[in-house]
């Protein structure tokens, strides 16, 4: 699907790792990551060829859960290294699924601008498990994550008033503490919940509350393009990928987005290239989230990472220190 676009366009590869659809919380993955890069075919075909020579395998397919293996972990760091073609061709964007879903949440509260709303999440984000408890807190995430699901029309699988319940035993646990106070916001908002999950269920006209997919995107193609050049989309065939999801793309993205493909990986090289970056990126940051987190590969993936990821930044994490484009 394509639209017009004035100027040379710039072609783009991606790919993404970790998309469960709205499924944020209790899924498979705690991190999903887009890759995106400008490679030529020939030029990804050569990386490929070198990243099978440093760690081999007999797969037809090269996929990232290859050269994630401990035993490669040589050829990983080459990949995301100096000597790589990626180097300054790559960009990844970031969504810690838990974070995202706590966005959301917050952004039913009335009145509030863009940095109040990014700091009190980063605050019940920084202490909801602590304050409430792993078990509650994981409750509280997974019920919020149901309720803001489009579920193509039909209703979510826990009411407005179960979950509600939740939060007024969570501002009362914490009554006088930062988490408890931002709770207690959450219960005044209450009326705010059906009237956002009617808007979901009447069939959503922009991009659902929790897709992630379209969102890295954008950000790609807002990246690339500087705000001026247009940008084409080669992408990895994906099934939320419908011809539904692209016109809403069309419509979020901004006017440098001049169109996109659909392709098999298994016939275009630079796919393959950013599915090794995507699933890289997204253990990489997985780990660090868990406190696994090996510093010297979060290191070498920092400088690929958008600094507008939807991320807390920490320590010495992915974020820090990144630079905007």
């Amino acid at each position: 699907m394509t639209r017009a676009a004035a100027g040379r366009v710039l072609e783009i590869a991606c790919d993404e790792s970790g998309s469960e659809g709205e499924k944020l919380i209790g899924g498979n993955t705690a991190v999903f990551a887009h890759a995106s890069l400008r490679l030529t075919e020939n030029l990804a075909a050569e990386c490929i060829r070198e990243v099978r020579r440093r760690a081999p395998s007999p797969s037809l397919e090269y996929k990232s859960d290859i050269i994630r293996r401990s035993k490669h972990r040589a050829a990983l760091m080459w990949l995301l290294g100096p000597s790589s073609p990626l180097d300054g061709n790559a960009h990844v964007f970031l969504i810690d699924k838990a974070f995202h879903v706590v966005g959301r949440v917050i952004d039913l509260l009335p009145d509030l601008g863009p940095q109040q709303r990014r700091a009190m999440a980063v605050d019940l984000y920084r202490e909801g498990r602590s304050r409430f408890g792993g078990e509650r807190w994981t409750a509280f995430l997974e019920s919020f994550n149901d309720l803001m699901r489009t579920r193509n029309g039909r209703g979510p699988g826990v009411s407005v008033d179960a979950v509600f319940d939740l939060v007024d035993t969570l501002r009362v646990s914490d009554a006088g503490g930062r988490a408890g106070e931002i709770m207690d916001l959450l219960w005044q908002a209450r009326a705010r919940m059906a009237p956002f999950r009617t808007r979901l269920l009447d069939g959503p006209t922009t991009i659902p509350a929790l897709d992630t997919l379209i969102p890295a995107i954008v950000r790609a193609v807002a990246y690339w393009g500087e705000g001026v050049r247009p940008v084409f989309v080669v992408h990895d065939q994906q099934t939320l990928l419908n011809d539904e999801r692209i016109a809403r793309l069309l419509s979020a993205s901004p006017r440098t987005l001049s169109g996109i493909r659909l392709v098999d990986s298994r016939l275009d090289a630079r796919i393959q290239v950013a599915d090794l970056l995507a699933g890289a990126a997204r253990q990489i940051a997985e780990n660090e989230l868990n406190g696994r987190g090996d510093e010297e590969l979060t290191a070498l993936l920092r400088p690929y990472v958008d600094a507008s990821s939807i991320w807390v930044p920490a320590g010495a994490g992915v974020l820090r220190g990144r630079a905007e484009r």
